[in-house]
């Protein structure tokens, strides 16, 4: 029986994070840890979060870190490298179907190149809203439609090859919706990150604050 697309793609997380080398580097992604400093520490929710390196950097800062995936692989290498900088992080092992989380429990959500399935990606989105508290922030960085012509020109680069399951500003103001926007662009960024994120490539940067419930 041909493995379904959900299966491939987990073998394909798993292969790449079995390697003794850590697929992206163990340094946190610079917009995020940008960001995260700009918010005081509580609970932030880190989903595709790999092999740890902004799980760990969170925690590091103080942040009370749950991440997930769907690989085995990636959580073994991040629980490595949270234990070489001292700090612990919660990491579960699933698709965020099979992942239940209690409405309005975390402070904010990272999703760093947490790209999914394309007929998931916005049903994703709205379960992560329903997990974060009102007045918690949302911090996004992930690859732009634009970017699939750089990745055919340079395969190095990264990111998925299929159109849908990348992103544009419109996509991240519709999956949450009523946000306060604290930055939404499209920039050009050169990525130097260890094996698979190398050369230019062009991303989706959104940070955004659940909004209050009205009175």
């Amino acid at each position: 029986m041909e493995p379904t697309w959900d299966e491939q793609y987990k073998q394909l997380w798993d292969d790449r994070y079995k390697k003794e080398e850590y697929a992206y580097g163990k340094a946190p992604d610079a917009f995020f840890e940008q960001w995260l400093k700009k918010f005081e520490p509580g609970l932030i929710l880190m989903p595709a979060d790999g092999e740890g390196r902004n799980g760990v950097f969170a925690a590091t800062l103080n942040w009370q870190v749950t991440a997930f995936d769907l690989s085995a692989e990636g959580k073994a290498k991040a629980l490595q490298l949270a234990q070489q900088h001292g700090v612990n992080l919660a990491y579960l092992v699933g698709d965020l179907e099979q992942l239940a989380f209690d409405e309005q429990c975390f402070d904010a959500i990272g999703l760093i190149f947490a790209h999914f399935a394309a007929e998931k990606k916005s049903q994703f989105h709205q379960k992560l809203d329903r997990c974060l508290k009102p007045g918690g922030v949302v911090i996004f960085e992930a690859f732009s439609k634009n970017h699939l012509q750089l990745t055919l020109n340079n395969p190095h680069i990264g990111g998925p090859k299929d159109i849908n399951m990348l992103f544009s500003k419109e996509d991240l103001v519709a999956d949450f919706k009523d946000y306060e926007i604290l930055l939404l662009e499209e920039e050009e960024y050169i990525l130097n990150e260890s094996i698979y994120h190398n050369g230019k490539g062009l991303v989706i940067r959104f940070v955004g604050r659940k909004p209050l419930p009205s009175k």
